[in-house]
């Protein structure tokens, strides 16, 4: 595996062999080691079209034989980081063959010859592919469920500009001719002239310069070698001064050196810094953000994706994962029946290897969206818990809903008779409640210091009690939090007064009110008229309270709905539902009861599509019908909103994973409902012609060549920004690349195959890259095609060996 977090950092001991590329299609070549001093070639030592690579990169064979073991292509060995220490680079005698790639002046050529309407005519389709891998691309940022994002990578380096070599080279003559306050000794103004002369006005640092192979850090290092050689190999060069070590001196040396180096461009340094740090962990915007200017989308093509995709939403991309991997699995199934679907193979023998690879890889697929959590719950609450008193302590005995990953069986195959049925205790929830009781009005007949307080506490679970207030002010804005399993809880809360009498054992009740909250209730604080003796004095008591449900991650809607079934709600009447997700692939449609924990009837959802239809005439209750319909078994629900009734059809479909998609009917009062918001990024997107590409079905298009495009416009970018890369890519471009070809199927040997061809194809056009790159997918191919992988089939398109022998050529 190319390992995005190997260390580029060698100790100073350590003997480096240099790898040089010196030609693109000729094997690469090891140096010889390295000077102690610090030399260049004479320029006409090195071709001006060779395609070397910074000199310090190297990779011992047992690193390698670990290092193309996986096809992911990150920030590895062999970068900027490595010291430029100047060492000859040996190129071979072999005769230069002519480059397929065209140069530029064909390139121009051709696109000069072709036809105005011709070329926008190109121009849209290219845009249309674009915006078609951009759709791809946000469905990986939006819901990434195959890796990480790696935490430990090697710190890339920005790249010296042609520009920036004269700005350094008239800085270091400056230095030299006494132009500047820099304080220095003789030793140090020799070691500063030969870095000058000997390195930075060499035209061999000028090509490598010009290709983009050198950066800042470089140029640092290759000082610090040549001081530390110095002093290192002739002592009497820097004699040694009572008091005063070598290392300090050294120090000293390296910070007049950056004093020179940087100039007055020290103050933009910490904006470098911070850039620095961003290109390490890249959020979901910069994500977007970056694949926005790599495809060339627009900033209102992209929020028009977003919103219509709901990229935003995880249960709508975990729906639209689940529709895939059944898309792909289908497609499966229909090659396996049907050989002409298939690619070409060399052997015959080789489609068999292919449809088990296609599964394997589609059940890997399925086992990490199983394992993604779906319950994981938080127990933190909005308000820390104030001046509140715990009161009879009670704890309920049911149990915690606990769940294993059953609904793997369906990996297994694809009978139906594999599902894992459900039980009660299966759908269990727990919910987080919190009640703030803030003020009482009402209270005439007390006297203003009598003292009162409050009482809190859910139906089967714990009581709580407020600190105590004088009447006059009755305000405590007191939290308490509280856990329960009843999808319908009932809470009460009590007003008292200290019961002055001496043999009184409690105190007294001036009023109470119960209420029944849902994860859908208001939130807001609000005013509730409270239940009070019939004898009491004060008949008007209100109190102000704001109660919160938290719905679980689980629970994917609630609500009540009229229900009618064959198996389960055979009677036609009004029940509370909630749709439960246990698993990634399993749901479940439930009914409660008030004070009951588990479901009074449910129904699991595999298999089940869900549509609108029209209203039952001879059913009475409900005004918005939907039905979930399966082979042999069809459900009938209804409820009185209609902006209810689409939350419902649409949960549902998302639960179901159906391939088709719910469309309302058009009716005069949904202009003005709130469904109308649910339509309307759907409308604007469809306005501006990005419907085709939102309802696009992944399983029909050719991801390999889609991909190849994304790649060699990714390799563009990152070898156009200011990082010096050497063709590595960066951690966040990785990330998606690798997301991208575990959903939709891209072949590790494929991908190493194009990206072999880009990086010789940019050697071509006199850019840099790391030799050590090439060679790690130039073997990873070759052990591909050779069999010697343990962990893929020796299996290959004819196209794909066909392209690789042309490369190996």
């Amino acid at each position: 595996m190319i390992d995005p977090s190997s260390s580029e950092e060698e100790s100073d001991d350590e003997q480096r062999e240099p790898l040089a590329v010196a030609h693109p299609r000729a094997h690469l070549q090891h140096s010889e080691p390295v000077a102690p001093n610090l030399e260049v070639p004479h320029p006409h030592a090195t071709s001006h079209h060779m395609r070397s690579a910074s000199p310090g990169v190297t990779q011992s064979t047992d690193t390698l034989s670990v290092g193309v073991a996986s096809g992911s292509l990150g920030s590895g060995p062999g970068t900027s980081n490595t010291s430029i220490s100047g060492t000859p680079v040996r190129s071979t005698n072999l005769p230069r063959p002519t480059s397929p790639a065209p140069s530029l002046i064909s390139e121009k050529t051709v696109t000069d010859s072709i036809d105005p309407q011709e070329k926008q005519e190109r121009e849209e389709e290219q845009r249309k592919t674009r915006l078609q891998l951009y759709v791809f691309i946000s469905r990986c940022v939006a819901y990434p469920f195959t890796g990480k994002q790696p935490t430990d990578m090697t710190k890339r380096h920005t790249k010296v500009t042609k520009s920036q070599l004269d700005t350094i080279q008239a800085r270091f003559q400056s230095f030299i001719n006494g132009d500047t306050q820099i304080a220095a000794d003789e030793a140090f103004q020799n070691a500063v002239q030969n870095y000058s002369e000997v390195f930075l006005r060499s035209e061999r640092v000028l090509r490598m310069v010009q290709a983009g192979a050198c950066s800042h850090h470089d140029f640092r290092e290759v000082f610090k070698n040549n001081v530390e050689k110095r002093v290192r190999t002739i002592p009497r060069s820097l004699p040694e001064i009572d008091g005063l070590s070598k290392e300090t001196v050294l120090a000293s040396w390296m910070a007049k050196f950056d004093c020179i180096f940087k100039g007055d461009d020290d103050n933009k340094r910490p904006r470098l810094q911070q850039s620095l740090h961003s290109e390490l962990i890249l959020s979901k915007e910069q994500l977007y953000d970056m694949f926005q200017q790599i495809l060339g989308v627009k900033k209102f093509e992209h929020q028009l994706l977003f919103n219509a995709l709901q990229l935003d939403s995880a249960d709508e991309q975990a729906a639209a994962i689940r529709r895939e991997l059944d898309g792909r699995r289908q497609k499966v199934t229909d090659m396996e029946r049907n050989r002409k679907l298939m690619p070409r193979f060399v052997l015959k023998e080789m489609e068999s290897l292919y449809i088990e690879e296609c599964r394997a890889a589609i059940n890997v697929l399925m086992a990490n969206l199983e394992s993604l959590p779906v319950s994981k719950g938080s127990t933190d609450s909005k308000y820390g818990l104030k001046n509140l008193k715990k009161y009879n302590h009670r704890r309920s005995s049911v149990l915690r809903w606990s769940r294993s990953q059953a609904s793997l069986a369906k990996l297994e195959g694809d009978s139906a008779d594999s599902d894992t049925q459900l039980s009660k205790m299966d759908v269990v929830l727990t919910f987080q409640l919190e009640v703030i009781v803030m003020e009482v009005k009402g209270l005439k007949s007390l006297a203003p210091n009598r003292i009162v307080y409050c009482t809190m506490e859910v139906e089967g679970g714990e009581k709580l009690q407020t600190d105590q207030a004088e009447a006059s002010k009755p305000m405590w804005d007191t939290q308490g939090d509280f856990s329960t399993y009843y999808s319908l809880p009932t809470v009460k809360v009590k007003l008292y007064t200290e019961n002055l009498g001496m043999l009184a054992l409690e105190d007294k009740e001036l009023g109470k009110v119960v209420l029944r909250p849902t994860p859908l209730s208001n939130k807001a604080p609000e005013w509730h008229k409270m239940t009070v003796p019939k004898n009491a004095a004060d008949q008007d008591l209100r109190i102000k309270i704001a109660c919160r449900m938290d719905k679980p991650l689980n629970m994917k809607h609630c609500g009540y709905l009229y229900a009618l079934g064959k198996g389960v709600w055979k009677k036609w009447k009004k029940r509370y539902f909630i749709l439960v997700q246990v698993s990634q692939y399993t749901f479940a449609m439930c009914s409660y009861k008030e004070k009951k924990s588990e479901p009074t009837e449910m129904m699991q959802l595999d298999g089940y599509t869900v549509d609108y239809i029209e209203q039952a005439s001879d059913l009475e209750g409900g005004r918005f019908f939907f039905n979930a319909v399966k082979e042999g078994d069809s459900v009938l629900y209804a409820c009185d909103d209609e902006n209810e009734s689409h939350l419902w059809v649409m949960a549902t479909y998302r639960a179901t994973g159906q391939a088709h998609k719910p469309t309302p009917p058009l009716t005069p009062a949904a202009k003005n409902s709130t469904i109308s918001k649910i339509q309307g990024d759907a409308d604007r997107a469809r306005k501006h012609g990005m419907e085709e590409y939102i309802s696009s079905d992944p399983c029909k298009f050719d991801h390999h060549s889609m991909f190849r495009h994304l790649q060699t416009l990714t390799l563009d970018f990152r070898l156009n920004d200011p990082y010096c890369s050497l063709g590595w890519f960066s951690p966040g471009q990785v990330f998606v690349l690798d997301e991208y070809c575990a959903r939709y199927g891209v072949r590790g040997c494929y991908r190493h195959l194009v990206y072999l061809s880009d990086l010789l194809d940019r050697t071509e056009r006199g850019l840099m890259i790391d030799p050590t790159l090439i060679h790690y997918s130039f073997a990873f191919c070759a052990s591909h095609v050779h069999g010697n992988r343990l962990d893929m089939y020796d299996l290959l398109f004819l196209l794909s060996l066909s392209f690789f022998k042309l490369l190996s050529k």
